[in-house]
């Protein structure tokens, strides 16, 4: 019998992560969810050592792509081969509170028209200890967001994996992650969502913890700080493949007048300094 929630768990060569991200699935209070683990290149053996230790493992699949397909592949691969009507994706290194899945789940199923929820995030900064990695600092993630509106987006990402539960059938509207990107594959996704649904929130307690490890390297890494130029590039190529399908449609007469503008207000900001 298909579950209700499919959760994909992006990962490669961390057994760490991976064996702390199944706990942290173990752990909610909701369970009527598969877990499909898509190991991106890494080593099998490793990660079949690691469910077989989950308590969950009658839940889990594993999916092994060929080589490192990358994190928007390694996404869709997972995507496509659940047909549960609501996903989320669940990166090895980052967590939840365990009335996640409970309170998601229940408001889009109470709210029909939201292609997806959100909920309050919490930064945990992490350094390496002992036992592996240890929060040593917290912070909210938009501290005072009340919502998740397509105006805001266009500014910047307000929302992240681990704290977006979204219904699967979008996927067949709006497309998969776009796999040319290196990063901002969620917010581009989350661009083409809420262009055309509105998107819920639940905003007070932290319900998502977003996980940072500035200091690390190799495997342990995060793709914020690791590929953090690319980040930059990837947000560029985003926004000017939009803005050149609005100009074939439209024509560049709107965007040269914005450039224009921006350039006046440029030499004025300037004068100003002087």
């Amino acid at each position: 019998m298909a579950h209700r929630v499919a959760v994909i768990v992006r990962t490669k060569d961390r057994p760490y992560f991976l064996r702390r991200a199944l706990a942290d699935i173990a752990g909610q209070t909701f369970t009527d969810a598969e877990v499909l683990v898509v190991n991106d290149g890494g080593d099998e053996a490793a990660v079949q050592a690691v469910l077989e230790e989950s308590g969950i493992q009658d839940r889990i699949t594993v999916l092994n792509t060929p080589g490192k397909a990358g994190r928007c592949a390694a996404a869709n691969a997972g995507i496509r081969a659940t047909t549960a009507p609501y996903v989320v994706l669940h990166d090895d290194d980052d967590l939840w509170h365990a009335d996640f899945l409970l309170r998601t789940v229940a408001t889009l199923d109470e709210s029909p028209a939201d292609a997806g929820v959100v909920v309050a995030t919490e930064i945990v900064i992490e350094e390496r200890s002992e036992d592996g990695w240890s929060a040593v600092g917290r912070a909210p993630f938009w501290e005072g967001l009340t919502g998740i509106t397509f105006t805001s987006l266009l500014e910047v990402n307000r929302a992240v994996p681990i704290s977006f539960l979204y219904r699967r059938s979008i996927h067949d509207e709006v497309g998969y992650y776009d796999e040319s990107l290196l990063t901002v594959e969620d917010w581009d996704f989350y661009l083409r969502v809420a262009a055309k649904h509105p998107v819920a929130f639940l905003g007070g307690e932290a319900l998502a913890f977003w996980t940072h490890r500035p200091a690390a390297e190799g495997a342990d890494s995060n793709s914020m700080f690791e590929l953090a130029g690319q980040h930059s590039r990837d947000d560029l190529a985003v926004r000017d493949l939009a803005l050149r399908a609005w100009v074939a449609e439209n024509g560049p007469g709107l965007p040269l007048y914005i450039a224009l503008v921006e350039r006046r207000l440029r030499r004025t900001s300037t004068a100003a300094s002087s």
